[in-house]
């Protein structure tokens, strides 16, 4: 699935929203081009709440294991908690026992940087993963509605 499908997914639950800085706007340039998911019918982002899911398209300074300066690469970054993420990785948020090959296409690994917090990633999402991608994405959202 193309990020713009898993996009248009996502944009399609109830009471989201989307924070997706462009070039010149208020947010730091490292932003731009990026996508952050939030559950807020209000229409407001929650002041004490981080985003559920983002949508990364390039390297950011503390976090280029995933290769996404490379040509058509980005990432899904979905919070899951840690009973999800030990399903999902055998292993606990803070236990990192494993390595991970953050840069492998269509795979749930933990984020390179977030994991400690419950999140995962995939990078390119692919017929591996898009369907537990939507699946993730609709818990992550419920979850905080």
């Amino acid at each position: 699935m193309s990020m713009d499908q898993l996009l248009a997914t996502i944009r399609s639950f109830d009471g989201v929203l989307e924070l997706a800085p462009v070039a010149g706007s208020d947010f730091p340039e490292v932003a731009w081009g990026d996508h952050f998911f939030y559950f807020a019918p209000d229409g407001v982002v929650p002041a004490r709440q981080q985003p559920y899911a983002t949508f990364v398209t390039k390297n950011y300074p503390d976090d280029t294991a995933s290769n996404l300066d490379e040509p058509d690469r980005w990432r899904l970054n979905i919070h899951v908690g840690a009973t999800v993420f030990l399903e999902l990785t055998g292993e606990t948020p803070r236990s990192g026992q494993r390595s991970w090959d953050y840069a492998a296409d269509d795979e749930v690994v933990p984020h390179p940087v977030y994991r400690r917090q419950g999140w995962v990633s995939i990078t390119n999402p692919g017929p591996r993963t898009t369907a537990l991608a939507i699946r993730l994405l609709r818990e992550a959202h419920a979850a905080l509605g």
